[in-house]
């Protein structure tokens, strides 16, 4: 059988149960407040834009790699049957939006 409690037991058990609510209602006080959902949000997209980012950085280092690969050889030359080509259609997409530009201008 339990033993009986006496009035003083009884209250300190109130006043502890009144503190320890009284945190839970800080933390949810702090959990819904607008600057905590918008500053959780913002840092959650900042995660994504940073993964997305890095994601898309080793992407196109790697694809720097492979095309610096193929425009040398396997000694380090410059192969320039590759390079010519390339080069050009670089200068006629240049020349392309150039005058793209300019048209829009007119």
């Amino acid at each position: 059988m339990p033993e009986a409690r006496t009035p003083e037991q009884i209250e300190a058990d109130i006043v502890r149960r009144r503190e320890q609510l009284a945190e839970t209602l800080d933390e949810i006080g702090v959990r819904v407040h607008p600057k905590t959902i918008v500053g959780d949000a913002k840092a959650k997209v900042a995660g994504v834009v940073d993964h997305t980012a890095g994601r898309a950085f080793v992407a196109v280092n790697r694809l720097v790699t492979d095309v610096r690969g193929g425009l040398r050889g396997e000694d380090g030359a410059p192969r320039l049957e590759r390079i010519v080509p390339v080069a050009l259609v670089a200068v006629a997409l240049v020349g392309l939006l150039a005058l793209g530009a300019r048209r829009k201008r007119a």
